[in-house]
């Protein structure tokens, strides 16, 4: 009988060993292969948009306003009557004039008579050389007297078509700055002229941007490598994108880069000419500027969340053919239509964790499943 119960208790003491634990499964990860595309570099700015054209509109000539011939903020066209002037004081000076050339004239003619008269008495001796010479000189102050009566008849007509304010230029017109009744003072009073309104132009529209000294050492150096046009040469595009806006709406090109940088800002300015056929963007505004930083190139993308940044490096994870993982260090570009372009680092068949990024580790076998479509913002 106990050797029964002894037998029992091994047996039992046998049974009870603690079974070994199972391997733990591959982390699931979504994997895709970086997209490939030619893709354009750009570089942004902010910018600010000018008129290409804006006028001051001020009296050439004094006088009393008698009428205003546009609606604030109205668009006008090039030679639209803006104001009237009295113009009755300027008329009254034409027909001075007007007569004062008529007395000219007459007297001029006189004047040749009697001296071709002298010129034939002279022939007998009749009439003293003298005397031609006399009537040869009143000729002349004649003619003199009527040059100087038709400046001042040319300037008192001028003052006259002065009195009726035309548009210089075609654009949208300001507020009305002088009401009717009051008086303006001319250019020609000797002081400040009276400001009446302004207008500005607004198709096409100016952008004007600054540019950092890296920024256009690096488009430098890639001018002279042949990798992308000058834009002092060539009328590089550019893209806008308004305020609140997400994506550029309006396209351009580069049409001007100043000839030194500001010492005070280290910036070079520069100006890109935008169609407005909307009139839509008016000077004052702001605008992000995108300016071509590269000629068109092929290059690997991948979306922002397949990338991890270890310490001062950027990292992606690769799976292996054995399935294990591998941190990639790369170098950036930009984006480009929302995923981010891969200078460096990667090949176009590395299968690149884009989803499950926490799972993985490095050495570590995973269960890798292809993405089920093209990363965000990949082009078919």
């Amino acid at each position: 009988m106990p050797l029964i119960v002894l037998l029992a208790v091994t047996l039992a003491g046998c049974g009870d060993k603690t079974p070994q634990p199972a391997a733990a499964a591959p982390a699931p990860v979504t994997v895709a292969q970086p997209t490939k595309r030619t893709v354009t570099d750009w570089d942004e700015f902010t910018g600010r948009f000018e008129a290409v054209e804006e006028v001051q509109v001020r009296a050439r000539v004094g006088g009393f306003v008698t009428s205003v011939e546009f609606r604030d903020g109205a668009f006008v066209n090039t030679g639209d009557l803006l104001y009237v002037i009295d113009s009755r004081p300027f008329e009254a000076v034409a027909e001075q004039a007007n007569g004062q050339l008529s007395d000219a004239r007459a007297k001029a003619e006189l004047g040749k008579r009697e001296l071709d008269r002298a010129l034939t008495l002279n022939q007998t001796q009749a009439v003293a050389d003298s005397i031609v010479d006399q009537r040869r000189q009143t000729l002349q102050a004649a003619h003199a007297a009527i040059l100087q009566a038709e400046g001042a008849l040319k300037a008192a007509q001028l003052n006259i078509e002065f009195s009726h304010v035309v548009a210089p230029i075609g654009g949208r017109v300001s507020r009305h700055l002088v009401s009717v009744g009051n008086l303006v003072q001319g250019s020609d009073g000797g002081g400040a002229a009276t400001l009446l309104t302004s207008i500005v132009s607004l198709d096409p529209i100016y952008i004007y941007f600054d540019m950092d000294e890296a920024t256009y050492l690096k488009n430098n150096r890639l001018y002279f490598e042949g990798k992308r046009p000058s834009s002092r040469d060539t009328p590089n595009p550019v893209q806008v994108a308004l305020t609140g806006e997400t994506k550029p709406s309006h396209d351009g090109k580069v049409d001007f880069l100043d000839n030194r940088l500001d010492v005070s800002t280290g910036t070079l300015r520069g100006r890109a000419i935008i169609p407005n056929k909307d009139f839509s963007i008016l000077p004052g505004q702001f605008g992000r500027v995108r300016l071509i930083g590269s000629l068109p190139y092929e290059a690997l993308l991948l979306p922002d969340t397949a990338i991890a940044t270890d310490q001062s490096r950027k990292i992606v994870f690769v799976v292996k053919d054995d399935d294990t993982v591998e941190a990639r260090p790369v170098v950036l570009g930009p984006l480009d239509e929302g995923l981010r372009v891969i200078r460096e680092g990667l090949k176009p068949e590395d299968r690149v964790i884009v989803d499950g990024l926490q799972r993985a580790r490095v050495g570590a076998k995973v269960s890798p499943h292809a993405a089920a479509a093209a990363p965000a913002g990949s082009k078919t």
